[in-house]
């Protein structure tokens, strides 16, 4: 289960259709829905200012939060729709969508490194190339990971960890069905300097030059 859910205050509305919802945004305020869960559905309005700083932080739509509303117990929801005005591109209205403990949903789960000590390619000076922070996640609204560990022991330079290598919490499974990399320990940029000169060096050796080829003619006949 993640540590900790984040909460999202918001204010029954009084009143339904477009006059109400004009009197909210007046109000500087962005009024919603709530529906589902086999109960009413509920008008609400947002802080405009609250839903902007909320939209910018990301993944708005693929958060769980906890809903808390004055007189209302809290609930879980998960954002389904935010319109926006055609021009202007801001929000002036919202569905949430209540969860049962049984939902399943996709949400984004943060990623975490662990044992880079014990894996001989950092040692040896080379990095961990992070390719994914988060992992998209089908999951179980009611047991929702904290978070997937990702055992960097025994990992040499060049080596790569892939969704298939890392385990998953029971009763998820990403959404993206092919193999794909999480990490990889790359080699430190003057070792790939180095080799790079060194194949350089080979190359360069195994070409003859033009008055190579052309003694080497004179020396046939």
């Amino acid at each position: 289960m993640a540590g900790e859910i984040p909460d999202l205050h918001a204010q029954e509305r009084t009143g339904t259709g477009k006059g109400a919802a004009r009197a909210a945004r007046r109000a500087h305020m962005v009024p919603g829905i709530v529906f589902g869960g086999d109960v009413d559905p509920l008008p609400i309005q947002i802080p405009y200012n609250v839903l902007i700083k909320k939209l910018r932080q990301g993944r708005f739509k693929s958060t769980l939060f906890n809903l808390k509303v004055d007189g209302h117990e809290d609930v879980r929801v998960i954002c389904r729709d935010v319109q926006r005005d055609i021009v202007k591109d801001l929000p002036t209205h919202l569905d949430l969508m209540r969860l049962r403990r049984t939902t399943k949903i996709n949400l984004f789960i943060p990623v975490e490194f662990v044992n880079e000590d014990a894996a001989p390619g950092i040692t040896k000076g080379g990095f961990l190339t992070v390719i994914r922070n988060e992992i998209e996640l089908i999951v179980t609204a009611g047991d929702i990971p904290e978070k997937i560990t990702v055992d960097l022991s025994g990992l040499e330079i060049g080596d790569t960890v892939t969704i298939s290598q890392v385990e998953l919490p029971a009763g998820t499974k990403p959404t993206i069905d092919r193999d794909f990399v999480i990490c990889n320990i790359a080699a430190p940029s003057a070792l790939s300097s180095d080799e790079d000169e060194e194949e350089g060096a080979e190359d360069a050796a195994e070409v003859p030059t033009v008055g190579d080829e052309a003694a080497a003619e004179g020396g046939e006949e």
